[in-house]
């Protein structure tokens, strides 16, 4: 559903095409100067430096993009696909960009304003805000041009660092437009080949795009803008005011979706997985936030460990499935991506390039998005794993600050989730960063297996089920209230002692004291059990709290809830919360705890089994060097 729509249509553009093939092919463009002599000492090496001052003047330029772009291959006279896709999308963005700004006078005053300078020219307060606007309406085009280009270029190429944003020029929309084709041909002269041209181009666009971001606050009359929400169907382009649409042009969803009945076991993870699929359909597009947000229990990332075949990418394929189908019922855009190992690059900088990207893409506050990193333990590395490369080093820096930095802001509408079969090997702070804890250990109960076998199977065979109730063990509610139950104590060895201890000295607990008593024992025992745990305990807390049951009907028909106002999903929401009990604290503290004792018995069996394997290998070289002196080859 798109809210707030308005379409671009193809006479806009059409209007603009004369102007903007103008733009690519000649116009004089009015540069800065770089200060610098272009006069070379003979046989120094060095430049003769005036003593005069040149860096405030300004200098003619002839832009022609067409001639840059063509340059690039000189010995054909042809246009290759790369080229010719780049003119023609500097060309096309160029037209978007004027109509755009066409836009943004109609729904300001911009237009009239201008109708009235025209046949008489506008004097005190209404010329100072005319002038203002025409600013802001170049500003826009410039940002819109430069998201066009960043959507449509695209390149697998090595990143650049050495690119200029444009002698920005916001006169008029058109002045503004010029700056950014000049600048653009600047970047590309000189490109060794296509795919360096490319690279060269896109990396000009998101430089530019943040060059104008902080530029932003200094423009009057952006507000209405900054809710415009914009597209253009025969480009599939979109402009939600300053948010910058992704790079990559979204392709419908193409996965094995599971269904609930069809997962077998690990009753805690289906069950908030189901919780988390509706979770995000909450989610209100006018306010982009969610209710759950602001009234607790939402959960944007978690973290999912379990051994090799215990089910990880069937919840992946579960979640994505209801998402997408909520989504079709309510007309919402749907995003899912997986950032794996296939995104690790060699040069320098592009790994956490494409990881921002991925991020960036599943934040998008215009989409519902889910976005997991499967095998989170080969793509991010330890930071003191000096073994791992420097892109598994960027990735983990990246996730680091996206889910739980500085200027992490949760809205509501996406969630991340990561996969291991070895979260042991998982950075400490990035794993402590997973909000909930999903232990993923498949199919348990002689129940279950004989489920699963009866479900995988399938129905072409006469064999006879047995003395069995087909699926009554995978009926959520009894199977996640025994689950829940068995939590009420500790699981791990390592917390048993902790929790027994506690008994033993405090009794059962009743108060918020006895928990804070309990948590400081945890924290002696194992030390990465801090405030961040502490936190993450208390949300997993206060989803158990707003783990209420939001009915089937409401997700069958988009009005019944969907497509209601914020105040009015929190309030449905609302009714159905009930508060928390101590046994829900007791029980989410022991999960969350037996986690990381878990990941900390995990990461020391390892650690002690790599010393025993070193310790036998260096008895058996004693014992093979003996033989060899023995026989009098040692020395040979």
């Amino acid at each position: 559903m798109d809210i707030g729509l308005t379409t671009i249509s193809e006479q806009d553009i059409a209007r603009h095409l004369a102007v903007a093939q103008a733009m690519v092919t000649r116009f004089v463009s009015l540069d800065t100067g770089e200060g610098k002599a272009g006069t070379e000492i003979a046989g120094t090496g060095r430049r003769f430096v005036p003593t005069i001052s040149t860096g405030g003047l300004r200098k003619t330029r002839e832009v022609e993009l067409a001639k840059s772009i063509q340059s690039v291959r000189p010995d054909d006279p042809m246009l290759s696909i790369a080229q010719h896709t780049l003119l023609f999308r500097a060309r096309q963005g160029v037209a978007v960009a004027l109509a755009v700004a066409d836009i943004f006078g109609r729904q300001s005053d911009l237009e009239s304003l201008g109708a009235r300078n025209a046949s008489a020219p506008l004097q005190g307060e209404e010329a100072s805000r005319f002038k203002r606007l025409l600013s802001a309406a170049a500003y826009v085009a410039a940002f819109t041009l430069a998201a066009y280009l960043a959507q449509f270029v695209e390149s697998d190429a090595e990143p650049v660092s050495d690119i200029a944003e444009p002698d920005f020029n916001f006169d008029t929309a058109q002045d503004a437009l010029k700056s950014v084709i000049a600048g653009l041909d600047r970047t590309i002269s000189g490109a060794r080949d296509e795919q360096a041209m490319l690279s060269r181009a896109k990396a000009f666009a998101a430089q530019s795009i943040e060059g104008l971001l902080r530029r932003k606050a200094r423009f009057d009359g952006l507000g209405n803008f900054e809710n415009t929400h914009l597209r253009l169907d025969s480009d599939d382009f979109t402009l939600d005011g300053f948010d910058v649409a992704p790079s990559k042009k979204r392709t419908p969803l193409t996965m094995t979706f599971k269904k609930p009945d069809e997962v077998v076991g690990n009753h805690i993870a289906k069950f908030q997985a189901l919780k988390l699929s509706k979770m995000l359909m909450a989610y209100d597009f006018d306010r982009q936030l969610n209710p759950f947000v602001e009234l607790g229990g939402f959960l944007f990332t978690f973290i999912g460990d379990g051994a090799p075949g215990t089910g990880k990418t069937t919840l992946i394929q579960m979640i994505a499935g209801l998402v997408n189908d909520y989504c079709q019922v309510a007309g919402y855009p749907f995003h899912y991506e997986n950032f794996g190992v296939d995104q690790i690059s060699s040069y320098q900088g592009k790994s956490g390039q494409n990881c921002k990207q991925f991020v960036t893409n599943v934040l998008n506050p215009r989409a519902i998005g889910f976005g997991t990193i499967d095998d989170i333990d080969q793509v991010a590395a330890k930071r003191s794993d000096d073994r791992a490369s420097s892109g598994q080093h960027e990735i983990t820096g990246v996730l680091m600050e996206a889910f739980s930095g500085a200027s992490t802001v949760v809205r509501g509408n996406c969630a991340f989730g990561m996969f291991s079969n070895y979260p042991e090997n998982v950075d400490d702070a990035l794993r402590q960063r997973a909000g909930a804890r999903w232990l993923v250990d498949g199919p348990q109960s002689r129940d279950d297996y004989i489920d699963i076998f009866a479900l995988l199977a399938g129905k072409n065979h006469k064999i006879p089920l047995g003395d069995h109730k087909l699926f009554e063990a995978q009926q959520i509610e009894r199977a996640v209230e025994t689950a829940y139950d068995q939590l009420s104590e500790p699981q791990e060895d390592g917390l048993r002692s902790v929790y027994d201890r506690f008994i033993a000295e405090n009794g059962a607990p009743e108060t918020l004291a006895d928990i804070g008593t309990y948590l400081h024992m945890i924290k002696e025992r194992e030390p990465r059990f801090t405030g961040r745990a502490i936190k993450n305990v208390t949300d997993a807390i206060k989803m158990r709290a707003m783990d209420v049951e939001l009915p089937d009907e409401w997700f069958e028909k988009p009005e019944t809830f969907m497509h209601k106002g914020y105040d009015e999903k929190k309030a449905m929401i609302e009714e159905l919360r009930k508060p928390f009990t101590m046994e829900m604290v007791l029980q989410e503290t022991n999960r969350y705890a037996d986690s990381e004792f878990r990941y900390a018995d995990k990461s020391d069996d390892a650690a002690v089994e790599k010393m025993v394997r070193d310790a036998r290998l260096r008895e058996r070289a004693v014992r093979e060097v003996e033989t060899l002196k023995a026989k009098g080859q040692w020395d040979v």
